[in-house]
């Protein structure tokens, strides 16, 4: 009752008047809300401010009046993008109390020169206005300096975006050079770190130069321990990527098809090449931007190179009458494919531009694609011939994962519950609260399971490395007896079938041993989840455990150290140190206290570090046993990796 009282006093109470509206102006808003602008204000939204100002730079490069650009990430945890364009117009704007227009460009947001019909960008990858002025609105300190018209100019923003003054000619500009350089440190205050991360850096701009056919590309990294510098050139542009991609796996044919078709407002460029793989690997631009979510070009493309691959079978009569098309999967198994529109007015979904949604760019892919891979077909009938071979194999292979999954199905159902015999289960029902601790082998297994809670903590022993999925089709996967006990345990499904809301436990824990084969059995596991429970990883349900490969004694306390660098540490802060480290090579070594203590005791959890680890699931999908995969570890990287948690000691 005095609550009821309470509710309708603050009732009777509250206003809601003019008084109570807000206006954010300048880059307010973009300090209250910074998600809108950049997603987020982890490590994704922290790099995306350096991809906002690269992006300007790679605008003047398909201008035509950019050849060179030079990112630099400084010792004091700044970033330094400088291009030789034409420089932000330096010229005051009288509608704006004369205030210079790179001040404008920098402090207003949807200020730019990619709006209007005039000459500055026929296309461009901005077109909100809002890239640069964010950067500036989310740095503790910007410094713009810019070569142009003979002169240099100056001009230092602070705290969010406020200029210290106006800009100034401080000289003249070095042997006639123009361009804009843009140093900025992003705020602390603002960003949950504000670590740069080299590998991710590299990464992005390897690829502006892939798309950016002669554009040379200057990386540098000042800070301790860095790297040597990189340069990044390719002359043949997205025909170099598509190798690049498939520098690691076996290509199905040498050659690479090429394709390009312009119109007034548009053009396409395309590239593709299979592997013998089995996952296809396409990766779409606008205007230089990465789709990761696709949009109308990759429509277009995909339904395109159905149709023609079917029409190209029957004509040569390897698709009898009788027989079905191919699917699209099928033939785009195994495929390396880049697909680079460049079009006036581009449509992104947001501000970080992850689809593209022009309906006539379908159109135009369809078109060329149509027209240009059909005759590619036609002059290269040996490589066709293999494509539709490993297609019609493709399509084998669906049907008789089909029949797989089906068997898979009737089984649990005939089964009850259809779990592993060597599960050993938690007595909790309650996903939120159950964890699967995935084992290296039965002795670790036995340590586990004496380690554990058994109410919440869940053990599956596997024994040694589980078949590597992706250099298997998902027939011969389903056949495999270790990953049927991951499917039954997870109790969610696969592939298309996978459904993230029937799993059993909310934490899917991968423990193996601190060794080199254990590091192989994480990369082997990550890849299966990544491949085949897709939303399982990007849910944030998969964890890595780090168990210790050291232990000794400090006095009467025992010491656990994750590897040999923090042993070496270790030794450098304790050099008296006498006792003897004891390398826990295996958890079967472990006994159950140790294991516990370490890496199972729920206890302990919050001492454990859980970490967004962009580089150690790089470094996992990227082992010696996965070939060096670059495609699938940039994938992971940008697509995933923010949802991996790590539990370290």
């Amino acid at each position: 009752m005095a609550l009821k009282e309470e509710n309708e006093q603050n009732v009777a109470t509250a206003t809601y008047n003019a008084d109570d509206i807000t206006v954010l102006e300048g880059l307010d808003p973009v300090r209250k809300r910074p998600g809108m602008y950049i997603g987020s204000t982890g490590p994704t939204g922290l790099h995306h401010l350096v991809w906002e100002v690269v992006d300007n730079a790679v605008d003047e490069a398909m201008a035509g009046h950019c050849t060179q650009i030079d990112v630099t990430l400084l010792n004091d945890g700044g970033v330094r993008v400088a291009d030789d364009g034409r420089g932000i117009p330096t010229g005051p704007m009288p509608k704006y109390k004369g205030r210079s227009a790179a001040e404008v460009v920098l402090t207003m947001l949807h200020a730019g020169g990619k709006f209007g019909e005039g000459g500055g960008y026929k296309v461009s990858g901005g077109l909100h206005g809002v890239g640069i002025s964010v950067v500036n609105a989310l740095s503790s300190r910007l410094h713009l300096e810019i070569d142009r018209d003979g002169d240099h100019h100056e001009l230092e923003f602070l705290n969010g975006g406020n200029p210290t003054g106006k800009l100034e000619v401080t000289g003249p500009a070095p042997k006639g050079r123009t361009g804009t350089t843009v140093s900025f440190w992003p705020d602390p205050t603002i960003f949950e770190e504000i670590d740069f991360r080299a590998q991710t850096v590299v990464e992005r701009l390897q690829v502006m130069a892939f798309l950016n056919k002669g554009l040379e590309i200057h990386f540098i990294d000042e800070r301790p321990d860095a790297k040597p510098p990189q340069t990044f050139k390719y002359k043949d542009g997205i025909v170099d990527y598509v190798r690049h991609l498939n520098a690691s796996k076996e290509a199905l044919f040498r050659k690479v098809c090429s394709f390009e078709q312009k119109e007034e407002t548009m053009e396409v460029e395309i590239a593709l090449q299979w592997n013998t793989g089995f996952y296809e690997s396409i990766h779409s631009f606008a205007n230089g931007i990465s789709t990761i979510d696709g949009g109308m070009h990759e429509e277009g493309f995909k339904k395109s190179l159905t149709n023609v691959a079917n029409k190209y079978a029957r004509a040569k009569g390897t698709l009898k009458e009788k027989d079905d098309n191919l699917l699209g999967e099928d033939i785009r198994e195994g495929l390396t494919a880049i697909i680079s529109v460049r079009l006036q007015d581009p449509q992104f979904e947001g501000q970080t531009k992850a689809k593209l949604g022009n309906v006539p760019v379908r159109s135009l892919v369809e078109r060329a694609t149509n027209e240009k891979l059909a005759e590619w077909f036609e002059e290269n009938p040996r490589e066709g011939g293999q494509m539709i071979q490993k297609g019609m194999l493709a399509a084998r292979a669906r049907v008789a994962a089909r029949s797989a999954r089906d068997l898979t199905r009737r089984k649990s159902a005939l089964d009850g519950a259809g779990l592993p015999g060597k599960l050993v289960d938690c007595s909790s029902r309650d996903p939120r609260e159950s964890e699967l601790f995935i084992v290296e082998g039965n002795s670790a297994g036995g340590s586990a399971k004496d380690a554990r809670n058994p109410r919440s903590q869940a053990i599956l022993p596997i024994r040694g490395k589980i078949l590597n999925v992706e250099r298997a089709r998902i027939d011969k996967m389903l056949k495999n007896t270790e990953i049927q006990a991951l499917i039954a345990a997870i109790g969610a499904g696969l592939a298309e079938d996978f459904d993230v809301t029937k799993i059993r436990y909310h934490k899917i824990i991968i423990l193996a041993d601190a060794d080199v084969d254990g590091s192989h059995i994480r990369t082997l596991l990550l890849t299966f989840f990544f491949r085949q429970m897709k939303p399982l990883v990007e849910g944030g349900f998969v964890y890595v455990a780090q168990p210790p490969l050291y232990s000794t004694l400090v006095g009467k306390e025992k010491i656990y150290l994750k590897d040999d660098q923090a042993r070496s540490v270790f030794l450098a802060e304790h050099p008296n140190h006498k006792a003897d480290f004891q390398r826990l090579k295996g958890l079967g070594e472990m006994d159950f206290g140790e294991l516990r203590d370490t890496t199972m005791d729920p206890g302990r959890r919050s001492l454990l570090q859980i970490a967004v680890e962009q580089a150690a699931v790089a470094d996992e999908v990227c082992s010696v046993l996965m070939g060096e995969d670059v495609e699938l570890r940039r994938h992971f990287i940008q697509t995933n990796a923010k949802d991996v948690r790590f539990l370290d000691i």
